[in-house]
């Protein structure tokens, strides 16, 4: 597909996982709309959810049920009408979701329910526990269906172009198939995802970089509550093998967390031993690995399935079953080696109810955003919800087609660079792009302190310098809306996707370790060793734009 042949959307939507997806079938269909991703529209943390989607549809639960256990989750930082648009607009969203095609699990004619921690009542959905594949395959199938979509596959947003004089979002730099333009539209929606790769051990996907939230804070967007980071606290451990996520739902189904012993140590740290939100869960398997003096890489608890029936796993976890099998574990007869990894960024781009932020035209949905449902720890199964009940607010989008304009063609430029000087900043990008989530895992990973998130901060802004200074940056980061850039270089696609996402992981790790650094006290899943408590007075929201932080209050 050439660029240049449609360079002018309605709408572009940059992220294909749920949020983006859904967002795209939920536009208006007399728009025109492009679909952006940076790998092919079935790789992304989407993909990989296994555990289901929240909805309070059975005869003895309520929307307000579930807004109770949201709010109880989320540590004093949910706002409430948030929360309430999302529960009580969830069933109807489920409805949606079955009329598109997604096959989530019955029992007999009635939609099969699960119980996950923290909720007060069966209300998960799920497609054994594949729950996310079955819902990315079915948004798929319906988008590549419709003639107003048009997906760009294998394409970087790399900045938004935001118009000098009216401050409003008028279309982004894209790279694609080796060169660098600029796609105008009417409004852009970000839905790129989390940003897990920025943390050593993470559940998430190559493509979680924070490209969304990286892009935006450098056009000035209004960020909220970056600190606070969920991690799972049961991820495959094991040499050699991806942190693949062992989902909330076994221990759900009755799986128990035990030591070395064969101990169920989880209820020394609270009365819900396994079944205690996920950031009590993950400190208490931390804390409990501290006594061990095994590599801290690889150091595990154990979780055990034997105590559920060997059917019912055979028919909710035939994915955990096969995945554990490829790496030699039998669920059936041997506890899985399970250890917390970072799984969830509850913090994002604000937005209010229609998805909007501080720039005009431009939209944020999903993990990108943060629309204050999920407060200081997001509730299980909620973040599938939240893609879908606010993906379909941008079924209400209006586009005033006033960016349409006639202006000159920008100036097509190459940029070329010596065979030395490239191998040499490559190279450098790639230790780069290693050394970057070790650094966040140490400092700023299930427990932080004050003087090593300022010894990481530090080493940041001393990479940000270095990166800035780097041939390729130079070049790139004084690109105007007027020249229009085919890069002459090796391996292009990799090498450009390198920089920006080495780029973009910079940017996050900065904001994270400033934000948990502002925060002084310990709350959901940002937890503070100096500051081991909750403090009333810092239960505020953490807003940050460009280098600015202040606190904002929670709404009511």
């Amino acid at each position: 597909m050439q660029i240049d042949t449609f360079n002018q959307f309605d709408v572009l939507v940059i992220g294909a996982g749920a949020a983006g997806l859904y967002t795209a079938l939920c536009l208006p269909k007399s728009l025109r709309v492009g679909l952006i991703t940076k790998e092919t529209v079935s790789l992304s943390a989407s993909d990989w959810a296994q555990g289901g989607i929240a909805a309070a549809i059975a005869p003895d639960d309520s929307p307000r049920l579930h807004i109770d256990d949201t709010i109880k989750a989320g540590a004093g930082l949910c706002d409430r009408p948030a929360v309430e648009f999302l529960a009580e607009h969830a069933p109807s969203c489920i409805q949606s979701l079955v009329g598109l095609g997604v096959a989530f699990d019955r029992h007999g004619s009635n939609l099969a329910l699960t119980l996950e921690a923290a909720h007060s009542k069966h209300r998960v959905l799920h497609a054994a526990d594949t729950t996310g594949r079955e819902v990315i395959t079915t948004l798929t199938a319906q988008v590549l269906q419709r003639k107003n979509i048009h997906v760009i596959q294998q394409a970087l947003a790399l900045s938004l172009w935001i118009d000098p004089q009216s401050q409003a979002c008028q279309g982004i730099s894209l790279f694609y198939q080796g060169k660098i333009t600029w796609v105008r539209a009417g409004a852009v929606v970000l839905a790129t995802g989390g940003g897990g790769q920025v943390f050593a051990q993470t559940t998430n996907p190559a493509v979680s970089t924070g490209d969304g939230v990286a892009i935006a804070a450098r056009a000035g967007v209004i960020l909220r509550d970056l600190e606070f980071v969920q991690f799972h606290p049961t991820a495959l451990t094991k040499p050699g093998a991806e942190r693949f996520l062992i989902s909330e739902a076994v221990r759900g189904e009755g799986a128990h967390l035990i030591d070395n012993e064969g101990r169920r140590f989880a209820f020394d740290y609270h009365p819900a031993g396994e079944l205690a939100p996920r950031d009590i869960v993950s400190r208490a398997i931390f804390s409990h690995l501290q006594n061990t003096t095994t590599d801290p890489a690889t150091a595990h608890v154990w979780l055990d399935m034997r105590p559920i029936p060997a059917d019912k796993i055979r028919h909710r976890f035939p994915n955990i079953i096969n995945v554990c099998q490829r790496w030699g574990i039998d669920v059936f007869s041997e506890p899985i080696p399970v250890a917390p990894a970072a799984h969830y960024w509850m913090g994002g781009i604000l937005t209010d109810m229609m998805n909007r932020t501080n720039i005009p035209n431009l939209y944020a949905v999903g993990e990108t955003a943060s629309t204050g449902v999920h407060g200081a720890n997001r509730l299980a199964s909620n973040s599938l919800l939240e893609c879908i009940v606010f993906g379909a607010q941008m079924g209400h989008l209006e586009i005033k087609n006033e960016f349409i304009s006639e202006e000159a063609v920008p100036t097509a430029q190459e940029f070329t660079i010596d065979v030395d000087d490239w191998q040499k900043q490559q190279a450098y990008l790639e230790d780069l792009r290693q050394k970057i989530p070790r650094l966040v895992w140490q400092y700023a990973g299930i427990c932080r302190e004050q003087s090593g998130l300022e010894i990481a901060i530090a080493t940041v802004e001393s990479w940000q310098q270095d990166f800035a200074d780097l041939q390729l940056s130079q070049f790139l980061l004084c690109l105007s809306p007027k020249q229009n850039v085919t890069l002459k270089l090796p391996d292009v696609e990799r090498q450009l996707r390198l920089w920006a996402e080495t780029y973009n992981l910079l940017d996050v790790a900065y904001l994270i370790l400033k934000s948990a650094v502002f925060r002084k006290e310990s709350r959901g899943g940002h937890y503070r060793l100096d500051y081991p408590q909750p403090d009333p007075n810092w239960q505020v929201h953490t807003l940050v734009q460009y280098q600015n932080w202040w606190k904002a209050p929670v709404l009511e």
